[in-house]
């Protein structure tokens, strides 16, 4: 595989000699769904239960001896993570399996219930607000939350638990949330389309206060990697190593956290010193990040650097300079270094 299944240490710099397993995602229900075909059912959603039944399988050809498991996923696999992890701990414990600490790692799939830029009806899943899309499918996939989290509302607001920033303060596992702030599946269910015609104020206001937002979310959450980038996954791509964050690349990050939990269970120490596992873009508008991936126009498919995408966004380069009290000429020598 790509990135983070890679097994080329240049690719994969932690964990390319690691035991890993991959599972196709075909089941549809966010991994949540233990709902069997049946006379009323033609369909199958079984997420919860597939993953349940490959670490069966796994404890037989090895995952008994292991000292961690780590559960990761991207977009719906992300948010799988959230709703799994603790389940995976458990199915161990209860196996007999208390030495193996497992962890998560979710990638993409730290959604918000924002209002829509546009509301729609709910004719399909694209129209379907986010909350609204899962509220449906818990009943068709008899869709399974974690305990913790479900006491925490009401009978029938399960749905609540498919939203990374309400699920991860009841997890017990150590969770590490991968996210780009501006994620184009995000923007995509708000019905924000960056495509064609330049983009309207009102858009890149929204655009905009949707990377607040994300940025609000993810500051309690101890181990995150979240650039100002316009994209969706990350862990599996062969440029994984590339995106920066604060001058801390992913894997590094994801190295400091191997060592802080490794510490912590040593002797509960204080985080390391130059070993960050909080990381987050504080610049305010996408690919304001300069290792942000490439953008690709969806209509050419040419590739734009910085200030092309914004103009092409309709971003006001005079407008904007006046608001900063610059020079048009120094902004945008800011925005292509990045600065």
């Amino acid at each position: 595989g790509t990135g983070i299944l890679s097994s080329q240490p240049e690719e994969n710099p932690h964990w390319w000699n690691a035991n890993m397993v991959f599972i196709p995602y075909c089941s549809s229900d966010v991994w949540s769904g233990a709902s069997s075909k049946s006379e009323k059912n033609e369909y199958a959603f079984m997420g919860a239960l597939i993953i349940q039944e490959v670490i069966k399988e796994l404890v037989g050809k090895g995952l008994s001896t292991a000292k961690v498991l780590l559960l990761a996923g991207s977009s719906a696999g992300g948010t799988g993570v959230l709703l799994n992890v603790d389940r995976v701990a458990e199915q161990l414990e209860e196996m007999g399996y208390q030495g193996i600490q497992v962890r998560g790692l979710a990638d993409s799939g730290w959604f918000l219930d924002n209002k829509q830029y546009r509301r729609t009806d709910c004719i399909d899943t694209i129209t379907c607000a986010p909350t609204e899309a899962i509220r449906r499918g818990i009943r068709y996939w008899n869709g399974v939350v974690p305990e913790r989290c479900k006491l925490q509302f009401k009978e029938g607001e399960e749905w609540n638990c498919f939203f990374g920033y309400k699920i991860y303060p009841t997890l017990r596992c150590p969770v590490f949330v991968v996210q780009w702030l501006f994620d184009e599946a995000q923007l995509t269910v708000d019905n924000v389309h960056l495509t064609g015609q330049p983009v309207q104020e009102g858009q890149w206001l929204y655009i905009q206060n949707l990377g607040r937002e994300l940025r609000n979310t993810l500051k309690d959450v101890t181990a995150s990697f979240a650039p100002a980038c316009l994209s969706h996954e990350i862990i599996t791509r062969n440029h994984w190593t590339d995106i920066q964050v604060k001058g801390t690349s992913l894997p590094r990050a994801l190295h400091c956290w191997d060592r802080s939990l490794h510490e912590s269970n040593k002797n509960g120490k204080a985080p390391l010193k130059g070993c960050p596992i909080h990381l987050i873009d504080s610049c305010p508008w996408p690919h304001c990040n300069p290792s942000c991936p490439t953008i690709r126009d969806q209509f050419t498919g040419q590739e734009m650097n910085v200030i092309q995408f914004l103009m092409h966004m309709g971003f006001d380069v005079q407008k904007m300079a006046q608001q900063q009290g610059l020079e048009p000429s120094k902004l945008l020598g800011m925005l292509s270094s990045g600065s």
